[in-house]
């Protein structure tokens, strides 16, 4: 039995011979000097998004943590693990990074469940419909403005909706307030369409999404 999915195995037979290789002097900077990143990127799970294919980085470049529906919860101490919140807090105040950008995409799977319920109805599913939950706010006011429109059109504005509560939620960490504050750390929201490639990014000032 093999160790590894033969896929898996060639591929990384791949990555060492045509990416390694001829950059193996970065990766021995990268080891011995640690990482640098500027940017912070919260992104969603799906497999068809890719932060660091989309903005074309190089190892060391982006610091990404992944979650289902690009979600940031709000500042709380009471419970016992905080995958994200410890993320943000290392990336804000020991990479000490300037940027960090909340992106969101076109189909995301969490955002349906927490449109339609399916992760409430599926009595297998423990985490889903909790973590969902953090967008129950969002969805109530999208379902009441959009009540007469299609569920894909619900769903592509529960999307941005959600980059904007994750944006709002990361304004609740006293080390973001104050960092944001002193001009230190830059917030950002944008919205990938898997289908066109294209880009969009989050106006706060208007509260819309302009294609780059």
């Amino acid at each position: 039995m093999s160790l590894l999915p033969e896929q898996l195995a060639d591929r990384y037979r791949r990555f060492r011979f045509r990416h390694y290789a001829p950059n193996q002097h970065r990766y021995e900077e990268l080891a011995e000097r640690g990482q640098t990143p500027d940017v912070m990127v919260v992104s969603c799970c799906d497999s068809r998004v890719d932060p660091e294919t989309i903005f074309s980085a190089v190892p060391g470049e982006l610091f990404v943590v992944r979650n289902v529906a690009n979600l940031v919860p709000p500042f709380e101490t009471t419970g016992k693990f905080h995958g994200v919140s410890a993320a943000l807090e290392f990336a804000a105040l020991n990479l000490r990074v300037r940027h960090i950008m909340v992106i969101g995409h076109a189909g995301c799977g969490g955002i349906r469940a927490c449109l339609e319920h399916d992760a409430a109805r599926q009595t297998e599913a423990k985490f889903i419909s909790n973590w969902m939950s953090m967008l129950d706010v969002a969805r109530d006011e999208v379902r009441t403005r959009l009540a007469t429109r299609p569920v894909g059109e619900l769903a592509g504005a529960l999307e941005r909706e959600g980059i904007k509560t994750s944006l709002a939620n990361l304004r609740t960490f006293p080390c973001i307030q104050i960092l944001e504050g002193r001009g230190r750390i830059a917030l950002y929201g944008a919205h990938f369409d898997i289908a066109t490639g294209a880009l969009s990014v989050l106006n706060e000032g208007t509260g819309a999404f302009v294609e780059v």
